[in-house]
């Protein structure tokens, strides 16, 4: 049994790590906004997504390293990114569902942790943006690896690996933060003590990258942080709702019982839960509070904030989530099983614990896969996993790339593919790489199908050689604009109904 035991944590790490590579690549377009950042830097063109241009249109400078690191030994400038992003996401995702697992042990609720490394594994949101290519994945290890060796009372790893987190996103602050603030309170009680190797661990990475980034981009803060606060239209209460509706489908439930139904009872039977395993977890061992406490100032911060939420900003809280739910879930039931009342033999009352705090959340999660996807690879893969835009700006880049010259400009609102596989100069549209779009925006809102459309003076301006946009981005606005129809030509309509537009519509300069 103790051998079996031992061999837990390997499992665990391949069944995350098969669940992964067996989708393949479906690789979402702002990864490929950090692979061509990538890309310039193994071709000699420094820190930039245009060359010559200094611009921080990336949040992940760590990420965009790594992908450098990769690179560098996999075929340089004609490195295969996707495939490479896909591998480092596997490996730390494997590694997240180890640390799951260990955490949930170092708590006394192992099976919880059990329950928590499957969810983990085959869960839709971690999933698809490992085989998305995106940051996120890092992200995640780096929370809970910071988590659980805090928690262990190992300070200084804890503090190095909240430095690559910083590295990694910038809203990575909000967790490093409660642990850093918890960890200094407990000095000033003289409960732990400050050493100097501890502090220099957790600032002496980030205070040389925002060093250089300040130095070479003129501010540590990435331009796309700026640009997205200023292009896209999103009413007061959107980041909150969205938010809500996340966290009461932890396993997404709602396929089984409707949006609705879950919704309204995940809104009170999840919170209670993690209310139980934040108290069992409290219990055992009081730093674990602030840990428990980062899903809800998650959501609180980006509630407030209210940026247009992509999918990927609901995946960091998610691990924090399935363990203390499923930690709630097994204190909750194991005492209700030892009620008087109740009379179950020891063996059914642990098939009913296993049945519900590993096998249901696991099974309901991986019932959201698809054996056959309708585009892309036929493989498993989540039904999440959608890229069927990014094949379309694929499509694109083939039509556009005869029209291009060394010193063509291109003009598009979804830049990544059009980016990577053109290797044009981008005129972003939204603004996270070209910052002579930010004073375009904000926009009229009489110009807005969807929650982003395209200033007409920013293309009048600007004179880009081509344009590609869906449809719907200037249906109210660009396209009917009498300068712009005087001066492009419809070069070619791809036909899709992506966004509720008309098409991928590519214009070429008269």
């Amino acid at each position: 049994m103790k051998k079996t035991t031992r061999l837990l944590p390997l499992f665990f790490f391949l069944l995350a790590f098969s669940a992964r590579m067996i989708p393949g690549p479906r690789t979402i377009d702002d990864s490929y906004i950090t692979f061509r950042y990538a890309r310039n830097i193994l071709a000699g063109e420094g820190f930039v997504y245009n060359p010559g241009e200094a611009v921080l249109g990336t949040t992940t400078p760590l990420y965009t390293l790594i992908m450098v690191a990769m690179g560098a030994v996999s075929g340089g400038t004609q490195a295969p990114f996707p495939e490479l992003a896909m591998l480092v996401n596997a490996l730390a995702d494997g590694l997240t569902a180890v640390l799951l697992y260990l955490m949930g042990k170092h708590f006394n609720l192992t099976l919880a942790g059990i329950g928590a490394a499957l969810a983990w594994s085959v869960a839709s949101h971690s999933v698809t943006f490992a085989i998305g290519g995106l940051e996120t994945s890092l992200v995640v290890l780096l929370l809970v690896g910071m988590s659980y060796y805090y928690l262990t009372n190992r300070v200084t790893l804890a503090a190095f690996l909240a430095s690559l987190a910083l590295l990694t996103r910038p809203d990575t602050i909000l967790l490093v933060g409660l642990i850093a603030l918890d960890h200094f309170i407990r000095v000033l009680k003289k409960q732990q003590k400050l050493y100097g190797y501890d502090v220099v661990a957790l600032v002496l990475l980030p205070l040389i990258w925002y060093g250089f980034a300040t130095w070479q981009f003129g501010s540590p803060i990435p331009h796309s942080v700026q640009a997205k606060m200023g292009a896209y239209l999103l009413k007061p209460e959107e980041g909150l709702i969205r938010l809500l509706q996340h966290y009461a489908t932890p396993f997404m439930a709602d396929r089984w019982f409707g949006a609705a139904f879950a919704v309204g009872s995940g809104l009170l039977l999840y919170p209670f839960l993690y209310l139980v395993g934040a108290r069992s977890f409290f219990k055992h061992d009081s730093r674990s509070l602030v840990i428990m406490l980062y899903p809800w100032l998650y959501l609180l911060v980006f509630a407030i904030a209210n940026p247009l939420i992509f999918r990927w900003y609901l995946t960091p809280p998610l691990p924090f989530l399935f363990i203390g739910i499923l930690a709630g879930a097994q204190a909750f039931f194991s005492s209700v099983f030892a009620l008087p009342k109740f009379h179950l033999p020891r063996f059914l009352q642990t098939g009913l614990l296993i049945l519900l705090v590993a096998l249901i959340p696991f099974v309901n999660l991986l019932w959201n896969w698809t054996l056959h996807p309708d585009h892309g690879p036929d493989r498993p893969a989540p039904g999440m996993a959608w890229f069927e835009l990014e094949l379309l700006y694929q499509k694109a880049a083939q039509i556009v790339q005869p029209f291009l010259t060394a010193d063509t400009t291109l003009a598009a609102g979804d830049v990544g593919v059009l980016g990577y596989f053109t290797q044009a100069r981008i005129l972003d549209t939204v603004g996270l790489n070209s910052p002579e779009a930010l004073s375009y925006y904000p926009l009229d809102e009489k110009y807005y199908v969807t929650n982003y459309a395209v200033a007409p003076d920013l293309i009048i301006d600007q004179q880009p050689d081509l344009v590609v946009l869906m449809e719907v981005y200037g249906r109210l606005g660009l396209f009917q604009d009498p300068r712009f129809i005087e001066q492009y030509d419809l070069l070619a309509l791809i036909p899709t109904d992506i966004y509720g537009s008309e098409g991928m519509l590519i214009y070429i300069h008269k």
